[in-house]
């Protein structure tokens, strides 16, 4: 029996190299797109002050983004992972992005950091000081210590361009804090939030 066992084996249809190179990139495939299924569809934690921006603004924010940072640039999104994920979808391969986000169900992303605002340089050694060319940044709090501490890991991180999502209450704290002025364009949240919200630059654009 062992031996018809064996002859049965070695009857066994083996893949060549590049078949099993092709099979081994398509379960990538496969589980890279799982992974940004469920990514966007995680649902907003109130208790981390979380509320997802609407599909017209994800693609907006995105596409200026982009703009800004060019086909190999990089873009750093620092508390706002709905960016994240549409920049993730759209973006083409030589551009660079990082998720700074305290949620920790967006670790399944591999360009995931872990971050506290109440930390704000407490970074990991890869990301650089001027490190990107465009930061996105939207602080979980309509308060002043948030939006101070979270102005210092964008101003380290940034090498010149500033995107700032926060309420309408907090201009006179980014205009001091990150020298952002509001522009035309206003985000607006899937649900629908009480407070007036607006986006900050520190530039000019065409787009917003």
């Amino acid at each position: 029996m062992e031996g018809e066992r064996e002859s049965d084996e070695d009857d066994v249809p083996q893949l060549s190299e590049h078949a099993m190179a092709a099979l081994m990139e398509f379960y990538a495939e496969q589980q890279s797109a799982d992974t940004f299924e469920h990514t966007s569809v995680v649902k907003e934690n109130w208790q981390l002050s979380q509320f997802w921006y609407d599909e017209t603004t994800t693609v907006t924010l995105a596409n200026e983004a982009l703009r800004v940072a060019g086909d190999n640039g990089s873009i750093a999104c620092i508390s706002c992972p709905t960016l994240y994920v549409k920049l993730k979808e759209i973006k083409p391969p030589g551009c660079v992005l990082t998720l700074l986000e305290y949620d920790q169900r967006f670790e399944c992303h591999s360009d995931f950091v872990f971050y506290d605002y109440n930390e704000p340089l407490k970074l990991p050694d890869s990301l650089q000081a001027n490190l990107f060319d465009v930061v996105v940044v939207d602080p979980p709090f309509l308060s002043e210590e948030c939006l101070t501490k979270a102005a210092m890991t964008t101003k380290h991180l940034a090498k010149d361009k500033i995107i700032l999502c926060t309420g309408a209450v907090m201009e006179d704290v980014a205009k001091q804090v990150l020298d952002v002025t509001p522009c035309n364009f206003v985000p607006k949240h899937a649900n629908n939030l009480a407070n007036e919200f607006r986006c900050y630059l520190n530039y000019k654009s065409d787009l917003l």
